[in-house]
């Protein structure tokens, strides 16, 4: 389960060890840890077994390591964990992967979508390990995302952290179409007041002079109440273990997200309100 690893590496760090294992123990059961430890051919003594997850694969590996005097334990226990088939869902072994390759990044190795390790080069810091390790970010940044979005769910993204990153970028929209509106409000409502042809429209897509550019507003307006009512709503009131966010579903949201923050940036504002 490791690719291109000649020759053997050398032994990691203590620290690299920890925040590995750290990492890996969020993607075990306390009854998995036994058998991971016994791969690297160490024996537990009977206080060590009453130690947390992560702490008994540290010193499991640390102990392979010093006897073998290589890096291969770490790597090898990688391996062993991220076998897809120990996980529940796609997007579950997808946010462990994300979470284990931010660690090995920076030590020059990363888990590839197979869940075996590949050695690469080296992050020299934690944010570019964060932004290499997930695919989401980096699709974001080759889509040219827009960047009132990012600032929205910045911290979010790099916590992998998918359902409060969709609510807040659909945040993000409401806010941006109460600035230049000049309306309180919030969801549907706003929309309505804001975009309808019905209310002028206070915010226009375009100058509403042909029944094609008056439909392209309609449409903007209802693809405006989808956001809120197909993300926000189900986000803001739904607790997250009912409401999970995947990967594609966040991509996607927040695709749909940045259009709509351009069309508005082109917008124009006429009789805009007094806040």
């Amino acid at each position: 389960m490791i690719t291109s690893l000649k020759p053997p590496p050398p032994p990691f760090s203590a620290s690299a060890v920890e925040m590995v294992c750290r990492a890996l123990g969020d993607g075990v059961r306390g009854h998995q840890i036994a058998n991971l430890v016994a791969a690297l051919k160490i024996h537990e003594g009977p206080g060590e077994k009453r130690d947390t997850k992560w702490k008994r694969l540290f010193n499991a590996v640390v102990a392979a390591q010093n006897r073998q005097l290589d890096g291969r334990p770490l790597l090898r226990l990688v391996g062993e964990v991220m076998q897809p088939v120990r996980f529940g869902s796609p997007e579950e072994f997808e946010a462990h992967r994300v979470a284990v390759s931010e660690r090995l990044l920076l030590s020059g190795y990363r888990v590839r979508g197979d869940g075996k390790v590949a050695r690469v080069k080296a992050a020299a810091t934690l944010p570019e390990a964060q932004e290499r390790a997930d695919v989401l970010r980096a699709e974001l940044a080759r889509r040219n995302v827009h960047l009132d979005v990012l600032h929205f769910c910045r911290a979010e993204l790099v916590q992998q952290n998918y359902f409060h990153a969709v609510l807040e970028a659909a945040k993000s929209v409401a806010e941006k179409l109460r600035d230049i509106s000049g309306l309180d409000g919030d969801g549907a409502a706003l929309i309505d007041a804001a975009c309808s042809l019905s209310s002028g429209p206070i915010v226009a897509f375009n100058s509403l002079s042909t029944e094609w550019e008056r439909s392209e507003q309609t449409g903007l307006a209802t693809l405006l109440k989808g956001l809120f009512g197909t993300f926000r709503n189900p986000t803001a009131h739904a607790p997250k273990v009912r409401w999970a966010t995947s990967r594609a579903e966040a991509l996607d949201m927040l695709t749909l997200a940045s259009m709509l923050h351009r069309r508005l940036d082109g917008a124009t504002v006429r009789g805009k309100t007094s806040p």
